[in-house]
């Protein structure tokens, strides 16, 4: 057993075995197991007795006995001797690891999906939570944040755009799908793979719709409705898986023919104007010519009824004329025969160019006989 002055491992003073000067490694020296100072300063402590109370500081802390001599703690052995103290230490760093592990803190933009032995337990809002681990894990998902997925040229390869329409045409596709998640514990156990499902939900909705459509629609006037109509099939789809997505909405980018046939296909854009301004060229000159037709033919027949209301008319008027005189006739037989011949005379010689005179009483003549009275009845000129 080590002497009260000698160092960890025992070792007394000097015995007579060593220099009066030297110092040995294995015991103490006549300092008091210090070694002398070189240049006279103060001096400093051994090694071995540092050690010493540090294990001393150790056994006190785990609720020991220090001691003087090595492994004299009362035991008999010279390991560290474990108490109560020690047994509630563990216990507080213990309850301190299990609630830093159980409580936990959901983000605003976030929700958290907590399972009980693995299975579905419940869904807590953001915010401080409590978790009690092991028996319920939790996993935090970001339930606000808008996510994206590009299919077509800028998504998962060249020809994931490629699309046939309806009149076997090929068009090359981009569009973008923009969702986020409105149910956390339909979109962890539903799908195996959300994004991958998402992907292909989406460019399967697509080709459907584009299948449908002609070709000409799609690269022009009907970008907003194919839009519209892919948001809802992609969210009723993925509703049918119960997906826990919401589509947000649906950002139609290019639709272009595929670049090997791009030239040739804009001559046949340019030869389907062309045959589309012939089209209309020649519909604009057949309704002119037909409204032409039309409006003549209106012309003829209004021509043909006024004539012949006209020549009814006349003809009616002639009977109801020669009914009056019928009737006069009957009358006065005598004055109306007179007065028929003046009419037919009149109208027989009233066009005719020449005078008759009548001869008085006597047998003479009534008008001097070189009397012009042929030009009489001639017009006179404007002038004169």
């Amino acid at each position: 057993m080590a002497g009260p002055s000698g160092g960890p491992w025992g070792g007394g003073g000097n015995s007579g075995g060593g220099d009066d000067g030297g110092d040995d490694n294995r015991g103490g020296n006549r300092n008091g197991g210090r070694r002398p100072p070189e240049n006279g300063g103060p001096q400093m402590p051994e090694i071995d007795e540092l050690m010493k109370k540090g294990q001393d500081q150790l056994r006190v802390l785990m609720g020991g006995r220090g001691g003087g001599g090595s492994g004299s703690n009362g035991t008999g052995s010279g390991g560290p001797a474990f108490g109560r103290g020690t047994f509630v230490i563990g216990l507080v760093i213990a309850a301190v690891l299990w609630a830093a592990a159980s409580f936990y803190t959901v983000k605003p933009e976030e929700q958290s999906v907590e399972l009980f032995l693995g299975d579905y337990y419940r869904t807590t809002d953001p915010g401080l939570n409590f978790a009690p681990w092991p028996l319920v894990t939790y996993e935090k998902l970001p339930v606000t944040r808008e996510q994206n997925e590009d299919i077509g040229v800028g998504g998962r390869g060249s020809e994931a755009g490629l699309m046939l329409t309806g009149d076997e045409n090929i068009v090359d596709i981009d569009f973008q799908v923009v969702w986020n998640i409105n149910d956390p514990a339909k979109y962890l156990f539903n799908l195996q793979d959300p994004r991958s499902t998402i992907n292909a939900v989406s460019e399967s909705a697509m080709r459907e719709i584009v299948a449908q459509s002609r070709l000409a629609p799609i690269l022009n006037r009907d970008r907003g409705v194919i839009a519209s109509r892919l948001e809802d099939l992609i969210q009723s789809t993925l509703d049918s898986y119960n997906s826990g997505v919401s589509i947000i909405r649906v950002n139609f980018d290019k639709a272009d023919p595929p670049t090997d046939v791009i030239d040739s296909f804009r001559d046949v854009q340019a030869a389907e104007q062309k045959r589309d301004r012939l089209e209309k060229e020649a519909d604009a000159y057949a309704a002119r010519v037909l409204a032409e037709a039309r409006g003549e033919a209106a012309q003829t027949l209004e021509e043909a009824e006024g004539y012949r209301a006209r020549v009814i008319n006349e003809a009616e008027g002639e009977a109801s004329r020669f009914t009056a005189v019928l009737n006069e006739y009957q009358k006065a037989p005598e004055v109306t025969r007179k007065r028929l011949y003046l009419e037919a005379m009149e109208e027989v010689l009233g066009g005719m160019d020449k005078i008759i005179l009548d001869q008085n009483a006597s047998g003479g003549q009534g008008v001097v006989p070189y009397l012009p009275l042929n030009e009489l009845r001639k017009p006179q000129s404007g002038g004169q």
